[in-house]
């Protein structure tokens, strides 16, 4: 009974595996370098060309017929377009080109955006005047 007494009293251990160590991932070789190159490039913009000269707009690098482009392409039209023609041309969906239209078009490029009820919904279209960011208004 004494033995008895004595294992009661220790506190009885659970035996638990050891934890595993973790698996070291691999370095992909071909996307650091991208990576960093494109870090670098964010955080020094070239401000000059190879020739030294400055860059002018059309020598900007980029895609020439972008999704966005497309969009305000359309817009600039007379007649403006819908949320479903600009679905149509970019394969976004109405949310996203809602989002595009407001943080993009009004927020980031502070173009003046103009939306009017049409016959086949609302039609948007961009007035060629500046808006000023603290009133929404053009200038």
């Amino acid at each position: 009974m004494v033995v008895a007494a004595e294992d009661a009293a220790k506190p009885k251990e659970i035996p638990m595996p050891k934890a595993k160590s973790k698996h070291k991932t691999k370095s992909r070789s071909h996307g650091t370098k991208a990576v960093a190159a494109r870090k670098a490039a964010k955080l020094n913009p070239p401000t000059q060309s190879a020739v030294g000269r400055p860059r002018t707009s059309s020598q900007q690098p980029g895609r020439v017929e972008s999704k966005q482009a497309r969009i305000i392409a359309m817009l600039r039209t007379p007649g403006g377009a819908t949320i479903e023609a600009m679905v149509h041309a970019t394969g976004w969906q109405q949310h996203s080109v809602r989002g595009f239209l407001a943080g993009v078009v009004r927020k980031r490029l502070g173009l003046n955006l103009i939306s009017d009820a049409g016959d086949s919904g609302r039609v948007y279209r961009i007035d060629d005047h500046p808006v000023d960011a603290k009133t929404n208004q053009a200038a």
